[in-house]
Parts: structure tokens; sequence; C-alpha cells
């Protein structure tokens, strides 16, 4: 750690990355707060959220894994008689 100290190169580019961290935090802040707009007027046009937020989840798979995933529901659902 005494040589990132010692180092004004090293300490520069640290700091560096630091501020590019802290500005990325802040635009994902925004965005974040972006999404949780968009997710009020959502609610408010009466559509369920949490339908929503699962089918972005299933969005965010590719086929082969929604498949395997499915099929295991299944077989768990029908092991515990629930079809």
């Amino acid at each position: 750690m005494a040589d990132i100290a010692d180092s004004g190169v090293a300490a520069d580019e640290l700091k560096q990355f630091i501020e590019r961290l802290e500005r990325l935090e802040e635009e994902k802040a925004g965005i974040a707060g972006d999404i949780k707009e968009v997710f009020a007027e959502l609610k408010g046009r009466g559509f369920d959220a949490r339908a929503v937020r699962q089918i972005l989840r299933i969005r965010k798979k590719d086929s082969a894994e929604q498949q395997e995933e499915e099929a295991i529901l299944e077989l768990y659902l029908q092991a515990l008689g629930m079809r």
C-alpha cells in the first residue's frame, strides 16, 4: 500500500477510478428512480407489477433455460400432487 501512496501516478489513477465509479453510482440511482416511476405508472394503469417483474426475469433467459426451469417446476408440482 505504501507504493500507491508514494506514487503520484498510481494515486491519480486510483482517484480517476473512484470518480468514475461515483458517477456510475449516481447514474444507477437515477435509472433506479426512472424504473420505479415506470412501475408506478404501470400500477396506476391497472397492470400487476409482480407479473411484469416475472416477465422481465423470463425474457432475460434463453429458450433452453426457460424450458428447463418450467420442466423442473412441473415435475415438482406433480410430485406434490398439485397437477
